[in-house]
């Protein structure tokens, strides 16, 4: 069962034992791009992709593929492990390419380092980012700064870019019982949120210019997503996305802290 805790309090929800979908996981991978593709379709080198959509998610493909496949153990220790997942080129993309996860703790917390190499003969689009459920309670204040925030269309495909306040400003904190539903990325991100506790706050930092938010109603969860572009960025802002040569990667790190 993946479970980070701390001094018997969640930091990330538990995944249940017999868990058989990526959404009831503490944490999981967005690879090779995150968040949507607007009707799974976009174009690149002169040539139009079209993706897998699943039903639920339709008419949009969500997240990349990695979150929906097995991934090898390559390497494990009490204290750390690395999974593995080689990816042949149509298998739900059209590049090939190799993903990596190295999980570490320490006294400090966590650290995910996700990583994706270009195995393919041609230059490919990528991105990354990371899912994390982080368990919380209503009286749990958030806090984060970023410039601005995507506004997304009735499909949930950001269409403009508007203040942070206009969805809802978490720069003084924000308790978890007065957070509206939320679904939206926030641009201009510093690389550094918070949550306040009574036990002593949860820090996440990660190498990420944007913040995904997810803040589902009624549930004691919230979701802050680092992710190297925003939705639909492969479409609407292609500049966002990382280009990379055959042989070449990118990479992104979060780490998760407690501090009493």
């Amino acid at each position: 069962m993946w479970h980070l805790s701390h001094d018997g309090r969640d930091v990330l929800r538990p995944s249940p034992h017999d868990a058989d979908d990526p959404l009831q996981t503490a944490c999981f991978p967005l690879v090779p791009y995150a968040n949507r593709i607007a009707d799974g379709r976009f174009s690149f080198g002169g040539s139009v992709a079209r993706l897998p959509v699943e039903d639920r998610f339709a008419p949009h493909a969500l997240h990349g593929t990695g979150w929906l496949r097995s991934w090898s153990v390559e390497a494990s220790a009490p204290s750390w492990a690395v999974l593995s997942l080689d990816s042949a080129a149509g298998e739900g993309w059209p590049w090939a390419f190799r993903a990596r996860q190295r999980f570490a703790l320490s006294d400090a917390g966590l650290e995910i380092v996700l990583s994706l190499q270009n195995t393919g003969p041609d230059a490919a689009p990528a991105g990354l980012g990371l899912h994390p459920y982080f368990a919380t309670r209503p009286e749990d204040r958030t806090r984060f700064a970023a410039d601005a925030v995507w506004m997304p269309d009735a499909d949930l495909i950001p269409e403009r870019l508007a203040p942070a306040g206009e969805v809802f400003d978490f720069s003084g904190g924000a308790a978890r019982s007065d957070l509206p539903f939320i679904d939206h990325c926030y641009a201009g991100w510093d690389g550094l949120a918070e949550i306040g506790t009574r036990a002593g706050p949860i820090t996440m930092r990660a190498d990420a210019r944007h913040l995904h938010v997810y803040a589902p109603p009624g549930e004691d969860v919230l979701c802050l997503e680092p992710v190297s572009h925003r939705p639909d960025a492969i479409n609407a802002a292609p500049d966002e996305m990382a280009v990379i040569a055959p042989g070449e990667g990118l990479t992104l790190t979060m780490t998760i802290t407690r501090e009493l």
